[in-house]
């Protein structure tokens, strides 16, 4: 695999040479400044690759050019802005980028109750905690109909949460919950994110699914003309918020999107964590069964409080939690040789260290939440670790 590492541009505190030193081979970016709908312009491109040059590394994967909420939705300026994502393919493949990562999550991003909770060592990682988050949607937000949603012994679990907080932690629950896509500066306040939700009534999965299907039916073939990848993210968590539908949270999920739009440029963002937060998603399998069309990797762990459907979880360490990062690994590396064997020019897959906990001198330097230096140092030495064991010549599996 080829080592990536996120930087969210010239703001990170984390620097690109920071990444070079982890080991980290490209860069995974994105222009956080450009508003959602935009094309991106030529010369802001650039102007990301010389920053990541002069660091010492190459931009090798977009995460993300957002879909906005209207493309979701199709209303407002939809159309218009999906011709806008084509000419951003466009002006990416022209500066040499051939792997473009995005995700069809309704309103919210990932979301978490917790950026920084702390782990039994001390560590400092983020969290869903599925009581804290009810008590936000129930008594915080007051969502119409949102009691609906959970069954009563939850409702009950919430109130009796709810009634414990202080203003401090209201507060950060709408903060956290309410925060933008990463890297941007957006979020939403308690009326606004009621507002947007309110764009969603009367979208359920299936009209969601179909708006994601005719949004690929678009912009795939601009992709297989410039020779880019797209891939799309999973839920996170893969399962429904706020009474809005998702429609990436599962294998099946993905393929019905495969098999709608059947196409190698339109592919999948394998993310560990977002689909691992399910105990009925088998990682291995999902790896094995979708290899072909694995654009993307991203590998990171997460530890659930239970095997409920809802549930808590929070980031784990890299080789801990819920899957098994070798069998993940193992699949990762069959695909590859398979690839390169077939003479591939993209046999090789870029993989991320996800997230990561804070750790050591992580928890003064106060980077962006999931995304510490150390921390995904750390996990990215794990993970190359397995990977050098597994293709060692003597001593690996016979891969």
């Amino acid at each position: 695999m080829r080592h990536t590492w996120r930087w969210f541009g010239p703001v990170d505190k984390v620097t690109v040479r920071d990444a070079a030193q982890a080991g980290a081979e490209g860069i995974v970016s994105a222009l956080h400044h450009i508003p959602t709908g935009a094309v991106w312009p030529a010369d802001e491109i650039e102007k990301r690759h010389d920053q990541i040059r002069s660091g010492g590394l190459f931009w090798d994967v977009v995460e993300s050019v957002p879909v906005s909420e209207d493309i979701k939705t199709q209303t407002g300026d939809w159309r218009e802005h999906v011709t806008n994502w084509q000419e951003s393919l466009r002006r990416l493949s022209a500066s040499g980028i051939r792997t473009v990562c995005y995700n069809f999550m309704p309103v919210l991003d990932w979301t978490r109750t917790d950026l920084r909770w702390e782990t039994r060592h001390g560590a400092k990682a983020m969290r869903f905690d599925l009581t804290d988050f009810i008590a936000f949607d129930i008594h915080i937000l007051k969502r119409p109909g949102a009691a609906g949603d959970y069954p009563e012994r939850l409702q009950d679990e919430a109130a009796k949460r709810f009634s414990t907080l202080d203003d401090a932690r209201i507060a950060a629950l709408g903060k956290n919950i309410g925060a933008g896509l990463p890297g941007s500066a957006d979020g939403y306040t308690l009326a606004q994110l009621l507002e947007k939700l309110r764009t969603y009534h009367g979208i359920d999965r299936a009209r969601l699914q179909a708006n994601l299907i005719d949004f690929l039916t678009e912009v795939v073939p601009v992709a297989e003309e410039v020779g880019i990848n797209i891939c799309a993210h999973p839920d996170d968590p893969p399962w429904p918020l706020l009474g809005l539908p998702r429609i990436l949270s599962t294998e099946d999920d993905y393929a019905h999107m495969l098999a709608q739009v059947d196409s190698r440029a339109n592919g999948v963002t394998l993310c560990s964590g977002s689909l691992g937060a399910r105990a009925d998603n088998d990682l291995a399998a999902i790896a094995t069964r979708f290899a072909d069309r694995i654009h993307f990797v991203h590998l990171r762990n997460v530890t659930r409080d239970d095997d409920s459907l809802p549930c808590s979880f929070f980031e784990d360490e890299h080789l801990e939690g819920g899957t098994d990062m070798v069998a993940v690994i193992a699949a990762l590396l069959t695909e590859e040789k398979r690839r390169k064997a077939e003479g591939r020019e993209d046999h090789q897959i870029p993989m991320r260290p996800d997230h990561g906990q804070e750790i050591l001198d992580d928890l003064s330097r106060g980077a962006q939440p999931g995304y510490p230096a150390i921390g995904r140092s750390k996990g990215l030495a794990e993970l190359r670790g397995i990977e050098r064991a597994l293709s060692h010549a003597q001593y690996g599996l016979r891969l």
